[in-house]
């Protein structure tokens, strides 16, 4: 039998904000008004994750692959988002982590990493 591979995760995003239902059933959520941070991840030359955080340093998941023009377009209401910041942390090289946005009063636990 052939068809479509079942993905192994689907994202929603909401005004509210972004929810990632994985294929096992877990389930990873994340309103807009907690987020402390936003990262972006390189894992290969063809999987970029978002990361987004909240003051506990809990963590939203999120693959490019999954997403479309309405979260990036969420992104740019936290306060001083800069896409072009997002778009040159995209292009880095495989294997980094890039701290792409933090909150203007991020959490004591967030303070002392760095922000590229």
């Amino acid at each position: 039998m052939h068809g479509n591979a079942v993905p192994d995760s689907y994202v929603y995003v909401t005004e509210e904000g972004v929810t990632r239902h994985y294929s096992d059933g877990s389930v990873e959520a994340m309103a807009w008004e907690d987020v402390v941070e936003v990262r972006v991840v390189i894992e290969s030359e063809s999987e970029l994750l978002y990361i987004l955080l909240d003051r506990d340093g809990e963590g939203c998941v999120v693959p490019r692959s999954a997403t479309d023009a309405t979260f990036l377009a969420r992104l740019r209401y936290l306060p001083d988002f800069d896409l072009e910041r997002l778009r040159v942390a995209s292009e880095a090289i495989a294997d980094r982590i890039v701290v792409v946005w933090r909150s203007p009063e991020p959490p004591a636990a967030l303070q002392d990493l760095e922000y590229d």
